[in-house]
């Protein structure tokens, strides 16, 4: 790990060679951008405003925004040469900041003080279903193992548009939401609040590089046009979903809410951590064929805590599973001229992996609600209860050095009358 003159405990999901961006307020100051550097928040614009980034050439100061768009925009040339910038200025040996004690006050903030928001202004949203072994697994429960997956599963990523204008930050509560299900198949359905409202631990990744419609991007050139990553919860409630998905997907059981963690990790923080994805039997298509490694060992974890309770590990995943990459599931967007917005957020679907403690929602876990999950307060889960709140923590970690995203942490809400 290399040495910064801030401490950074040797853990820190957040060392110099993370330095993930995100948007952050504080009593005093108004919403901005900034970076995390172990239990500190860098404020970019009160640094920019400093003088000392002078030298890149930034013309105006983007990071006195509500959104990271803004600053995005700039391209990856810029983001790169401020997250080399931010390496040099704070490292031990350099004493352009630290050795000037009242701009120091100023640019460092203790975490502690910060509230963190939605990084990104979320355009337009897609959710993919690109992990082999939870899309078994839900068509294993619904439709048997003869038929598990769809025929067309294993020759293109699917996916469909979601809802951005509900995506949440970590911290932000959820309301349970209403609708109709139909828990008795020879009845006609009911109206009310969702009963298996469920999680769903994915990842998504942030559109950096817009395109102009009819345009396609290419699965060698789509890293060019990925930002970085954020870990993404996709709340379900799983009954209304059920009754609603036929025959055009899904609608009220998802369009409620979806939670982000607040710190966008760079593809360049992540590049070390690139590892080989699975065998694709069947030969994909040529425009989904790609070369290299595209998929990253990122370590994922899932925990429930009941109100007044303890927390408790309920899935241990990896990003690693995915059988469809971030490449192929950009590729795929685009082949048909859908044009890409900065901002533009794009979810794995549920990464699970293949034995049961690496299931990514509690529908797996749970199996269907017959295999209920004991809680450190006695009670048992199938589905989420009201006041549960769900942590999602996601990190990378090789060589002593882990590059960490925090969490996204949400409660659920009774239903609102």
């Amino acid at each position: 790990m290399t040495e910064s003159w801030l401490p950074v405990e040797k853990n820190s999901n957040f060392p110099l060679e993370n330095l993930p961006f995100g948007i952050f307020k504080t009593a005093t100051l108004t919403p901005r951008a900034g970076v995390a550097l172990g239990n500190y928040v860098i404020d970019l614009s009160a640094l920019y405003s400093s003088g000392l980034m002078n030298e890149l050439g930034i013309r105006e100061n983007v990071f006195n925004k509500m959104y990271l768009n803004d600053f995005i925009g700039l391209g990856k040339p810029v983001w790169q040469s401020v997250r080399t910038f931010l390496q040099t200025i704070f490292h031990k040996n350099n004493p352009s900041l630290q050795d000037n004690p009242n701009l120091v006050k100023h640019i460092v903030i203790p975490a502690e003080e910060v509230q963190m928001l939605m990084p990104v202004y979320v355009r337009d949203y897609t959710d993919f279903y690109s992990s082999e072994e939870h899309a078994t697994n839900v068509g294993i429960m619904f439709r048997g193992k003869e038929n598990a997956l769809m025929p067309n599963w294993k020759h293109l990523p699917v996916g469909y548009h979601g809802r951005a204008s509900s995506i949440v930050v970590s911290g932000e509560p959820l309301h349970r939401p209403k609708g109709q299900t139909r828990p008795d198949d020879a009845q006609p359905p009911v109206f009310g609040p969702s009963k298996q409202m469920d999680f769903e631990l994915e990842m998504a990744f942030i559109i950096g590089k817009g395109t102009q419609l009819g345009d396609s991007v290419s699965t060698e050139a789509a890293e060019d046009h990925i930002f970085g990553m954020v870990v993404f919860n996709d709340w379900s409630a799983r009954d209304l979903q059920k009754w609603e998905y036929v025959p055009l997907g899904p609608f009220l059981g998802k369009n409620f809410g979806s939670s982000v963690s607040p710190w966008v990790v760079t593809m360049d923080a992540l590049a070390p951590f690139k590892t080989e994805g699975p065998v694709q039997n069947p030969e994909v298509l040529p425009y989904l064929q790609y070369t290299g490694k595209k998929n990253y060992d990122i370590h994922l974890e899932v925990q429930i805590q009941p109100a007044g309770s303890d927390a408790v590990t309920v899935s241990r995943s990896n990003h690693k599973y995915l059988y469809w990459n971030m490449a192929q599931q950009l590729a795929h967007h685009t082949i048909n001229g859908c044009n890409l917005n900065i901002g533009d957020m794009m979810a794995s679907g549920t990464i699970s992996g293949p034995t049961e403690d690496s299931f990514g929602s509690m529908l797996e876990i749970a199996w269907k609600g017959t295999k209920p999950v004991d809680m450190a307060d006695g009670s048992k889960r199938t589905f989420i209860q009201d006041y549960d709140t769900v942590i999602m923590k996601a990190w990378c970690e090789k060589e002593g050095i882990r590059i960490g995203f925090g969490e996204v942490k949400t409660q659920i809400l009774p239903v609102k009358a």
